[in-house]
């Protein structure tokens, strides 16, 4: 998919900020462990969402995946909750590139994500947040992401 095509269709989807239904967040429930659950549940509900719908994806593109791969799908933009930016300033982040201390954060949400689950996380699952894989698997997550 083309880069600009992909981020409008992130921007339009990522509008509603609505937290996912209770079947949903058992889902993650049942795959992060209490702590990871904790970071995630602290993601805005427009990432909580993406992140269940790269899951989905995430499990047809590498479906011998394991629960550490799969955690790293769910949590994959978990650093993003520390620019503190909502909707309009992430697409203005997204266009200006990383200009200031919160673009900076939020285009570094890869890195920052991986310090965050650091502690609560298996070293794969952390590999993974942190986009240092290349492996199939990491393949894998990328083009599922890629919505």
């Amino acid at each position: 998919m083309s880069s600009a095509l992909h981020l409008v269709r992130r921007a339009i989807g990522s509008i509603d900020n609505r937290a996912p239904g209770p079947s949903s967040r058992a889902v993650a429930a049942g795959i992060l462990n209490a702590e990871q659950l904790v970071l995630w549940e602290a993601m805005a509900g427009r990432d909580r969402r993406h992140s269940l719908h790269v899951l989905r994806r995430f499990d047809r593109f590498a479906p011998g995946a394991s629960g550490d791969e799969r955690a790293a799908a769910l949590l994959h933009d978990v650093g993003k909750t520390t620019s503190g930016l909502g909707w309009f300033l992430r697409v203005v982040a997204t266009v200006v590139g990383p200009r200031g201390e919160r673009f900076r954060i939020y285009h570094g949400h890869e890195e920052t994500g991986a310090r965050l689950i650091s502690r609560c996380s298996s070293a794969r699952t952390v590999q993974l947040v942190s986009g240092s894989a290349t492996d199939h698997v990491a393949v894998a997550l990328r083009r599922a992401d890629d919505i």
